[in-house]
């Protein structure tokens, strides 16, 4: 008589916030499809939901210190003694400040590693003017990249980048939004935005230096009818709080904490308009394909972007946008006005978004997963 084998079990490594990593849980969703049993591990946040929230069993290291070189580290040796000390058959890194620990131990249990790459970390701007950080990780990542086997990214440009350095080119993985027709919006009159009011929405976990936070705001100050909300956390929204107080906005910005996706979504799809102001300050943000404009086009939305590579490609292929030539309050306003006054434009844009949906969804970008993860599972 024979006997159905065990499930493989699966441990998914991030850094940040468990509940708020979409990627994260999406791909661990698909995974778990291959009759896969997920763990999630990760770390203890103070501003962070409940594990209840994620539907997979979790791990979270309350951690001593909140950041810098000994967060790393700690996080890391916490890491892998937990993979070292547990019974799993697949380790999944997702990004560099995971690697390392899933690499010592892929090698010391003879287990297969996936690293996910959810950007081109030694590029981001918080390494730029800090050559001590950046040739520490540079190094992790020569000393272990090439040794991989299995790698995604999410855009073309990284998975060539990685290429062109490591010869290993990644599968790429977009991080598209899954299907929410079953999500209703937000009114205007909810939010206690005028009707006549062009509304954006400018959203993220990541609101952080260089993403044109300031210009738009200022870009608001000159633009009349026009509203926004900020919808997420990061670096500079406390001074972009102080930039709206002192420049009177109050009544036409308005902030909002970091949500789940669910409810990000009834905002996102209240809004005519979402903004993608990365600057081409650094290697990453040039690479970037963010996730926001995926929400943006699920929502059915128009978009207003920057040029930089990723992100004007698909905006030019689905003419679901307006690209600015730089990102700075005056350009910015340009293309409010443009929407503002043009009905038809603002129309059209957003059925082309509404077209890209039937493409750039979960439901179709997930099956690069299966088959991956298929190929993972059926060969090791």
């Amino acid at each position: 008589m024979s006997t159905k084998p065990s499930r493989k079990k699966v441990a998914f490594s991030v850094i940040n916030c468990i509940c708020f990593d979409q990627r994260v849980q999406k791909i661990a969703e698909t995974v778990s499809k291959l009759d896969c049993e997920i763990t999630i591990i990760g770390r203890r946040l103070g501003d962070c939901c409940d594990s209840d929230s994620v539907p997979f069993r979790t791990k979270r290291f309350r951690m001593l210190f909140k950041r810098g070189f000994f967060f790393y580290k700690f996080f890391n040796v916490r890491l892998f003694f937990y993979l070292l000390n547990h019974k799993f058959d697949l380790l999944v890194a997702n990004d560099l400040d995971t690697l390392p620990a899933n690499y010592l131990v892929s090698k010391l249990k003879h287990l297969p590693l996936v690293y996910d790459s959810h950007e081109y970390f030694t590029g981001v701007p918080e390494l730029n003017n800090k050559p001590f950080r950046k040739w520490f990780w540079k190094t992790i990542e020569r000393s272990i990249f090439p040794h991989l086997k299995y790698v995604m990214t999410v855009s073309d440009s990284i998975s060539e980048q990685y290429e062109i350095e490591y010869k290993i080119r990644p599968l790429v993985v977009r991080n598209c939004s899954p299907v929410s027709s079953d999500i209703k919006p937000y009114l205007h009159r909810d939010l206690g935005i005028p009707e006549d009011h062009l509304l954006l929405i400018f959203q993220g976990g990541g609101i952080n230096i260089d993403k044109g936070g300031e210009e738009l705001i200022e870009a608001i100050n000159i633009t009349e009818n026009v509203s926004l909300l900020v919808v997420g956390s990061g670096d500079v929204v406390q001074a972009l709080e102080q930039k709206t107080e002192k420049l009177n906005l109050a009544a036409r910005v308005k902030f909002i904490p970091k949500v789940p996706w669910e409810e990000l979504m009834r905002y996102t799809k209240s809004a005519d308009a979402g903004m993608s102001l990365e600057k081409d300050t650094n290697i990453n943000y040039r690479f970037s394909l963010p996730n926001k404009l995926f929400d943006y086009i699920l929502a059915g939305i128009s978009v207003i972007t920057g040029t930089l590579p990723e992100i004007r490609k698909l905006v030019e292929e689905y003419d679901c946008g307006i690209m600015i030539p730089s990102i700075t309050p005056e350009d910015i306003s340009k293309a409010l006005i443009k929407l503002r006054d043009d009905h038809s434009l603002l129309n059209k844009l957003r059925q082309n978004a509404v077209y890209a949906s039937q493409s750039l969804n979960w439901e179709n970008e997930s099956k690069l997963v299966t088959d991956f993860y298929k190929h993972v599972l059926i060969n090791n």
